[in-house]
């Protein structure tokens, strides 16, 4: 069953994403952080829908998407041209990324638009959890990571989380003197850091590849496979390509 819900304003975050704020009326939505809806639209002559987190709180009538603008990808064409005041229809939010264990350990590892549903929960771990976490988030560059002030702010202002970036094209920046590369590159002195991977709940969400590399490299490094938490479907996806 769909939900008929108003975008009520619409805000650029970087040159690809646009954030949406959804309004329904009379409803309120109960979730955890990470958790996503559905957007349904019609293409081609059919009925369609495509996965999107929310990025706020629960508790209200409203839902925040995040969505980076594909020029062949059809849900994210279809948002990108909506207006404050249309109408469309979701899903109710579920998901399987979702803080497991604010007590335990938390390892966060996102690439690209990955980083909106470990957003929510890296807030919620800053806030309940009792143990160390940390966040490696990888982009293209630096115009191109979302989040990035209010990321920035929040490890400013608590020790419980740590951020690191990594970005793959910053060659020619010169501005830019944090870690280049890939996540991957840099995954091993971060499994050093946290010592005991048994004792660490794995929060994983980006490309298919991205996935299933750190997927393998934490089980080689000892990380519990019970304790790693993805979407689920990345493996056939990276099979497919």
């Amino acid at each position: 069953m769909t939900l008929s819900v108003t975008v009520a304003d619409v805000h650029r975050m970087t040159p690809d994403v646009k954030q949406f704020r959804l309004v329904a009326d009379d409803h309120g939505f109960e979730f955890d952080p990470g958790q996503h809806t559905a957007v349904h639209f019609e293409a081609d002559g059919e009925e369609q829908s495509r996965p999107y987190t929310a990025i706020n709180a629960p508790g209200t009538n409203q839902l925040v998407l995040a969505i980076k603008r594909y020029d062949d990808g059809t849900g994210s064409v279809y948002m990108h041209d909506r207006t404050p005041g249309d109408e469309i229809e979701i899903d109710p939010v579920e998901g399987n990324l979702h803080l497991r264990d604010p007590d335990r350990d938390a390892l966060f590892v996102a690439t690209g638009t990955g980083i909106t549903p470990l957003y929510p929960m890296v807030r919620q771990y800053a806030s309940e959890g009792t143990g160390r976490g940390k966040l490696i988030f990888g982009e293209r560059d630096q115009e191109h990571l979302i989040f990035r002030e209010s990321l920035d702010q929040l490890r400013a202002g608590t020790d419980a989380v740590s951020v690191e970036y990594v970005l793959s094209d910053a060659a020619d920046d010169a501005a830019w003197n944090g870690k280049t590369g890939h996540v991957q590159d840099h995954l091993l002195e971060t499994f050093e850091e946290l010592d005991d991977l048994e004792r660490v709940d794995c929060y994983v969400c980006g490309v298919p590849e991205m996935v299933v590399e750190t997927r393998d490299l934490l089980e080689d490094a000892g990380a519990d496979e019970d304790r790693i938490f993805t979407e689920g479907w990345e493996a056939d996806a990276a099979a497919e390509d």
